[in-house]
């Protein structure tokens, strides 16, 4: 029954699985959060290449040391991880979908110059 509730670290295996999934979510909401406010930010910017690389950098590193902290040597715990940031970008993409009639599906032949 003891290794049920603590393992050798300290934490029960399935607990240490949860908080990565959790992890892994936080992570890729920061990822595809950004990626998001990027997106709205550089097509308003003058410089937009700027925007989007500095972002791409920048989300990209923190999520590749997220990952690694989180996974600390143990496959498990990055999969776990990874399960998290793709359940991440699910919910991101339906929180930041147009509505019907959005800014996009205006009907019109709408071209940047």
């Amino acid at each position: 029954m003891n290794e049920l509730i603590a393992s050798a670290d300290g934490l029960a295996p399935a607990f240490e699985l949860l908080l990565a999934v959790l992890a892994g979510a936080a992570l890729g909401a920061i990822f595809f959060g950004g990626l998001w406010w990027t997106t709205r930010r550089a097509t308003a910017s003058s410089r937009p290449a700027l925007w989007f690389f500095g972002s791409l950098l920048l989300r990209t590193g923190v999520a590749l040391a997220g990952f690694l902290a989180v996974a600390d040597g143990h496959w498990e715990r990055m999969l776990a991880c990874l399960l998290g940031f793709v359940a991440a970008r699910t919910i991101v993409i339906r929180m930041t979908r147009l509505p019907p009639g959005g800014a996009w599906s205006s009907g019109g032949a709408e071209h940047a110059p």
